[in-house]
């Protein structure tokens, strides 16, 4: 009977203060799938969870094969040369630089007094022989050997690069065709071929680009009588003053030699193609694409209302007799082209063919690699216009279009900075270093008698017109005829409409104010 009551007793405490016994069924179901759940999901946390994306920069690739226990070099000099894809190698001294830390011999403007012979005091900062160590020199120069021994450190790796001189003019007359008197007067490049002595006056200025344009960047007498001691004797002083000479032609070869030189990783050397002009064949053979002919339509507009003329554009078209004249017009560039090609392919005969083969296909799966990852439309080189990132549009020159890249969107920080580095511009990032190098210092204007008063010569020959504003501020100014405001209309990428001046030079010219 008492047992009885003490069990009413308890199931009346039980389900009357503690609650029903099904309620705590409950209770302990639903505790112990929320235990199992939880024990489940940091198992499977642990199991899926993966360490931050790594940039496609700082992944092994980026060392490539094993250079042994070599220190890289950090003082270099590279001989800009004209129309040889120096750009590109420059762009790859300045990444390399810009990532180390590293001081640039940057130019007052931004060329180091070309076409004079270089001065020193060229450089910006500039205090005295070796009073500062700078570390990589490279922007166009006409090479003066005393002077950059004081600036460079004696352990100073001097390279350079060529480029066949028939190429090299074919270039030159498509971009310094309104700069080069001598090209100016011609109708076509093979006109100028026939007979070049008709168009080139020695004595006027710029002219240079016109001839044995190599050997000038040497800094010796392009126009000089051939012989072949003469040419023996600048093979001699080039190879006593430059460790290595590359080859424009076979670029990913001579990029695989740098690196070995250098003791550089390989992304250090794999670039994209930079200051490349559109080509875009007509039916004839010659360069007046579409593009060239909607170009030539208005380029000779007058906006003051003054009757327009049209350009042609430049015809590139040669026979094989006008190339073989052309070579001979440039005799002292075919000779060092010859004596360096041959110097080359030396090299690559102690490095190793197989060995190279294997370098080189490296390199371009890394150079494929980074196009798809940085660069929009599979990598392919795009019209100035259509680039949305004003800042990086490549400065143009004439009629010739100069092309550049876009960037994918989303990069991650550290892989757009590194993408953007690679695709940068050169008259861009020389102004980048500069900022950086000289945070203070005011914008320089360009010195008077070395590149006119308000002007300044850019890369490839394009001239600039220096405005308030140092970055993409500057405005692109060619040749006019007669000294006429001329515009020229197109669309940009977002469909507005883009109106690009261009002045003419001649009146600065005649002044004498342009060097």
């Amino acid at each position: 009977m008492l047992l009885r009551r003490r069990a009413r007793m308890l199931r009346w405490l039980v389900c009357g203060r503690l609650g029903p016994v099904w309620m705590w069924k409950a209770l302990l179901l639903f505790v112990a799938i929320a235990f199992a759940g939880q024990l489940l999901g940091v198992i499977f946390n642990k199991s899926s969870v993966q360490p931050a994306a790594r940039s496609i920069f700082s992944s092994p690739d980026a060392q490539g094969p094993s250079l042994g226990s070599c220190q890289p070099h950090t003082h270099i000099m590279f001989l800009k040369t004209h129309k040889t894809a120096s750009s590109t190698v420059l762009n790859m001294l300045y990444r390399f630089g810009e990532e180390r830390n590293l001081r640039f011999a940057l130019p007052l403007g931004y060329q180091l007094g070309y076409p004079l012979p270089f001065n020193a005091h060229r450089v910006k900062g500039y205090r005295g022989p070796r009073a500062i160590e700078f570390h990589i020199m490279g922007n166009h120069m006409r090479f003066n050997k005393l002077e950059v021994e004081k600036v460079m450190p004696a352990d100073t790796f001097y390279f350079s690069i060529l480029r066949d001189p028939v190429a090299l003019a074919e270039s030159s007359f498509a971009y310094y065709k309104e700069v080069a008197p001598a090209f100016r007067k011609a109708k076509g490049l093979g006109d100028f071929a026939d007979d070049p002595r008709k168009y080139y006056d020695p004595r006027l200025r710029n002219n240079h680009y016109a001839r044995n344009l190599l050997w000038f960047d040497f800094g010796m007498d392009h126009n000089a009588n051939f012989s072949v001691a003469l040419a023996q004797r600048g093979e001699a002083m080039i190879h006593q003053a430059f460790k290595l000479i590359l080859i424009s032609e076979y670029f990913d070869q001579s990029m695989i030699l740098l690196r070995h030189a250098l003791c550089w990783p390989l992304d250090a050397v794999v670039s994209f193609s930079l200051n490349a002009r559109q080509q875009k064949p007509s039916s004839t053979g010659g360069m007046s694409g579409s593009w060239m002919g909607k170009a030539a339509a208005v380029a000779g507009v007058n906006v003051r209302g003054a009757r327009s003329q049209v350009k042609t554009p430049p015809n590139l078209s040669l026979t094989e007799e006008q190339r073989e004249k052309l070579r001979q017009w440039n005799a002292l560039d075919w000779s060092l082209y010859k004596a360096f090609n041959r110097t080359f392919w030396e090299e690559i005969d102690r490095f190793g063919h197989a060995q190279m083969e294997e370098e080189v296909a490296l390199l371009r799966m890394r150079r494929d690699d980074l196009a798809r990852v940085c660069l929009r439309d599979g990598g392919k080189p795009v019209e100035a216009h259509r680039i949305r990132d004003k800042t990086i549009r490549p400065f143009q020159s004439g009629l010739v279009k100069i092309l550049g890249y876009e960037l994918h969107p989303g990069l991650d920080n550290i892989t757009r900075t590194a993408c953007l580095r690679m695709i940068r511009p050169e008259i861009q990032y020389k102004d980048v270093l500069d900022v950086k190098q000289f945070p203070r210092a005011q914008p320089v204007q360009a010195q008077p008698g070395q590149l006119g008063q308000g002007l300044m010569i850019a890369a490839g020959g394009s001239f600039l017109r220096q405005d308030s504003s140092r970055t993409g501020g500057e405005k692109l100014v060619g040749g006019g005829a007669g000294g006429r405001m001329v515009e020229e209309r197109e669309r940009d990428w977002d469909g507005s409409h883009l109106i690009r001046s261009n002045q003419t030079l001649i009146q600065a010219q005649e002044k004498g104010r342009l060097r």
